[in-house]
């Protein structure tokens, strides 16, 4: 049979390798091949009619029945929609709602350089320009949605005669949504509805039509791709790229664009992370579209069509977030401000700038993910057996060893904590409120064996906390309040209170040498006794580790060995009171026990407090409150609020340079118990000054480092201070807390853009001059000066 083909079609069809491509020419005599067939010169509805009817004439006799068929349907359905929509039916939105649509705003919070953050919202969603969207994504959602968007006044009546044809003749129900009919429901889903009826698809339309009226073309394209909800609770485009690619929409390649349009047909069967199959085949049927519409070159269809989807997914949960307990406490400041600034930090589409940097977060986060592993294995293989010899000084000891359960020997010794572990559960709870005995109860649980090994996981899991600030203005640089978010929603800086040990004791000796107590006056290192005279109650504390020389000791070297004893006869020579009022000054602001015992750190502190109280030495007696966020602005670029750092003078410039010159030795004498600061991770290009904690039955492990750029605090424990290390050498915070610090410091030590500068000194105050001491003066007649001079108005600020 000749061909039916007109001289210009073949002529297109052999010449435009796009027009071949679309043809559906599969070779000769194949399927759409030009054989002769009536039906390859008819397409859609005519085709139909022709297969149906066998006869040109009748064919065209059918499309003019047709035509004034489709004319007949739109003048009813206007009537329809005048009289179901404007007569009472149903309300629509009024004409105020569609001219300002009221939508729900993320708030975006960035790092000091430029990185995001977090995103706090009830739907998570960032407003964007047409300029601020990718152009591949415009022409994918067009190509696939509605092709003819820009010929149509809101309603595609092609698009519904050829919905109606597929109900004729396939029985197929397919939409025929216009863009602006989606953009329709996108905005007023509560005016118009949900339900699956003619009442609601009426309103819908009406609703198109008046946003065609008030909106250009331009604008309607850049509200739907702002308002489209996608899954993650991510809503409009920007917010989709930045969660499954982590970028803004402007920077969204073709393939990139195709998925996430791709998305808009069914959510979750094309999400890309959840369904990476499904994705890329609903990806390329965009691009075909895209190609289909001239929107895209088929070459680039075929050279991708078997790329993986690829994703670079980051919810938009503070859990999702790079810094997530920094996160989470910026989300905590953000409520408070929102309480006392009446602003919805949740809707109103805020930019928050915060103080922490992310490339100094990220060293931070590494430092505690790599030696917290260790020192998870050192507790995990010290607790599995009876012995309670350690097997070495690094942790890649303990990393090596295998065949060993961990915490057996803890779970098996220590029945009575165990049995407090069980019975403080919800599980032990919920088998009381049963009516079951309490012994009944504890043997149902221990026999268990997944609630068992949940509650081991959840009791043995080695915590750490890990904070860096600016001294000079109290920004916070790095937050990492714990191991895992996730896992454990319990921030090790903010929210958690410990016991702070011999990291308290600089607070003691700034109080004694502000009130004329040289570094060189001396202690003896013996053991006393000191009785309460109000409780009874005898103290008498003992160093750690080693016992007592007998021998004098000056402040400097006490506070450099930590020894206890030395610390212990200050306090009780300066008053407790004494030393509790100036770690008030300095930035302690948990209530402390005026008692002896306080020179050795037995009131709960939080991390975030003992950094404030250390930036105020390292910065020369001026305290500045931690800092979290600097500037708030609208979405108007609008400030509407603005940090502005005062410091308060705490302590004076003198005594804040002696006290921290006397912390030196922690670092740098062979005596210091922070020297591995320097010969084992090897910073030994600074001036630092820093001091080491551990508490009773090594439940806490504490590091604080000093520098004039830079303070940096560490704390290592379990959540349950029954739990604790097994050995009193790894118990140590110079064997746990101290390594997360050093690793911190060497990696910024690494970068000459992050790490601090080598060449900055602590201040030293003009016409400083070392007190000195003389031992063989009257004790007696010392203590008196010095009661003296405690009563003097020289103090600063009282």
């Amino acid at each position: 049979m000749s061909s039916s083909y007109t001289d210009h079609e073949l002529k297109q069809y052999f010449s435009n390798t796009t027009y071949r491509h679309n043809s559906g020419y599969r070779g000769p005599q194949g399927d759409g091949a030009p054989d002769g067939s009536q039906t390859s010169r008819f397409k859609g509805y005519r085709a139909f009619l022709w297969r149906k009817l066998g006869d040109e004439r009748k064919v065209q006799a059918a499309m003019a029945v047709s035509v004034l068929a489709a004319v007949a349907l739109v003048g009813a359905l206007g009537v329809v929609i005048y009289f179901t929509v404007l007569m009472g039916t149903g309300r629509t939105p009024s004409v105020d709602a569609i001219e300002n649509p009221n939508l729900n705003l993320a708030t975006v919070a960035y790092t000091s350089d430029g990185e995001e953050l977090a995103r706090y919202g009830r739907q998570n969603r960032s407003w964007v320009t047409k300029e601020e969207i990718s152009p591949h994504v415009i022409n994918a959602l067009v190509a696939t949605e509605d092709h003819r968007f820009r010929g149509h006044w809101g309603i595609d009546m092609k698009g519904i005669a050829a919905a109606l044809a597929d109900v004729v003749r396939k029985q197929d129900l397919r939409g025929a949504s216009t863009i602006t009919q989606q953009l329709a429901r996108n905005l007023y889903n509560n005016q118009i509805g949900f339900e699956f009826s003619l009442s609601r698809k009426l309103k819908e339309m009406l609703t198109a039509i008046q946003l065609e009226r008030r909106y250009t073309k331009d604008e309607i394209l850049v509200m739907y791709l702002n308002t489209v909800p996608f899954r993650n609770n991510a809503y409009g485009i920007e917010a989709a790229a930045r969660t499954y690619f982590s970028k803004p929409a402007l920077e969204l390649d073709v393939k990139e664009s195709a998925v996430l349009v791709g998305m808009l047909q069914a959510n979750t069967y094309y999400d890309p992370v959840r369904n990476p199959g499904n994705s890329q085949r609903r990806r390329n049927v965009v691009m075909g579209q895209m190609v289909n519409h001239g929107l895209l070159d088929v070459a680039y269809l075929e050279e991708h069509r078997d790329d993986p989807v690829e994703t670079a997914f980051r919810g938009s949960d503070v859990t999702d977030s790079f810094a997530p307990y920094f996160a989470e406490h910026v989300r905590l400041w953000l409520n408070d401000w929102s309480k006392r600034s009446g602003i919805d930090v949740y809707a109103e589409g805020l930019v928050v700038y915060t103080t922490i940097d992310s490339r100094v977060q990220q060293r931070a986060q590494e430092a505690v993910a790599e030696q917290m592993k260790g020192l998870q294995a050192v507790v995990d293989y010290e607790w599995s057996r009876r012995s309670s010899y350690h097997l070495g000084q690094v942790t890649s000891v303990y990393e090596k060893q295998e065949d060993y359960e961990p915490f057996a020997y803890f779970w098996e010794s220590q029945e009575t904590s165990v049995n407090g572990f069980i019975r403080e559960t919800a599980a032990f709870k919920k088998l009381r409120n049963e009516n079951i005995g309490a012994e009944d109860a504890l043997r149902m649980l221990k026999q268990d064996e997944a609630f068992i090994d949940s509650l081991r996981a959840e009791k043995t899991r080695l915590e750490a906390g890990l904070l860096a600030l600016d001294p000079k203005t109290g920004y916070v640089k790095a937050w990492v309040g714990g191991r895992d978010l996730k896992v454990d929603r319990y921030d090790h800086i903010s929210i958690a209170k410990r016991q702070p040990g011999s990291t308290f004791k600089p607070f003691v000796y700034t109080a004694a040498i502000d009130n004329g107590f040289p570094p060189s006056y001396t202690l003896r290192d013996s053991l006393f006794r000191y009785e309460d005279p109000y409780t009874g109650q005898i103290w008498s504390p003992h160093n750690s580790g080693s016992g007592v020389t007998g021998e004098w000791m000056t402040l400097a070297e006490g506070l450099a060995r930590s020894l206890n004893t030395i610390s212990g006869q200050l306090i009780l020579q300066i008053d407790p009171s004494t030393a509790a009022f100036y770690a008030r000054r300095m930035g302690i602001e948990s209530e402390l026990d005026e008692v002896p015992a306080l020179a050795l750190g037995t009131s709960d502190v939080t991390l975030l407090e003992m950094g404030a109280a250390y930036s105020t030495l390292a910065n020369g007696g001026l305290y500045y409150g931690p800092t979290v966020v600097t500037r708030i602005e609208d979405r108007a670029g609008n400030v509407l609020y603005e940090t502005t750092p005062a410091p308060r003078e705490a302590i004076s410039e003198e005594t804040a340079f002696t006290v921290v010159d006397m912390m030196r030795d922690v670092v740098t004498q062979s005596y210091g118990t922070g020297i591995r600061i320097r010969n084992q991770f090897g910073l030994t290009g600074y001036d630092f000054a820093g001091k080491t904690g551990t508490t009773q039955n090594s439940a806490d492990g504490w590091f604080m480092l000093m520098h004039p750029d830079l303070v940096v605090g560490s704390w290592v424990g379990f959540n349950d201070r029954r739990v604790t290390f097994r050995s009193n050498w790894w118990g140590q915070g110079a064997h746990n807390a101290l390594f997360l610090v050093g690793d911190f410091m060497r990696r910024l030590d690494a970068e000459p853009d992050l790490r601090p500068d080598p060449r900055k000194r602590f201040p030293t105050p003009s016409d400083f001059t070392a007190p000195e001491y003389d031992p063989n003066d009257d004790p007696e007649r010392e203590l008196l000066e010095r009661t003296r001079r405690r009563s003097s108005d020289d103090r600063v600020g009282w």
